[in-house]
């Protein structure tokens, strides 16, 4: 789902915490090391997000947050933004020249450059939530 949230919308702010969670506490982002990733450049979406994407040369920008059920990606066009929200369970990530977050029939994916590789950090901090996710809902070993 993505939604604008150029502006304050208490009715946007009930609709991410109902489907990736509430933020994590001041304790909990500092004992993480922050939940946020840097600003990372977008290399190319899919056809059906080009319209959250900047028509003219500019270069666009997006960035990540955590959320104890998904992450939240967050797209600046222009002055507006916009925030996709993906759950766990639908977040797929390929690592090809840069990274790419696939879920919702949809895809991103960010340039291999500097500010990418100033995430490193960060996206090894998300595989690690993802799996921890995983793990609390596995199926167990059938016979």
């Amino acid at each position: 789902m993505i939604l604008n949230t150029t502006h304050y919308n208490s009715d946007h702010k009930q609709i991410i915490a109902d489907i990736v969670g509430r933020s994590f506490s001041l304790v909990q982002k500092l004992r993480m090391g922050g939940i946020g990733s840097k600003r990372m450049i977008i290399d190319d979406v899919s056809p059906n997000m080009q319209s959250v994407m900047n028509t003219v040369a500019d270069i666009n920008y997006g960035n990540i947050e955590l959320r104890p059920n998904g992450i939240l990606l967050r797209i600046n066009k222009g002055l507006k933004n916009f925030t996709w929200i993906i759950p766990f369970y639908q977040l797929v990530i390929y690592k090809t020249n840069g990274s790419s977050i696939h879920a919702q029939g949809r895809f991103v994916h960010f340039r291999n450059s500097k500010t990418f590789k100033e995430n490193k950090k960060f996206f090894n901090k998300l595989l690690d939530l993802k799996v921890r996710y995983d793990l609390k809902y596995a199926m167990p070993n059938s016979l």
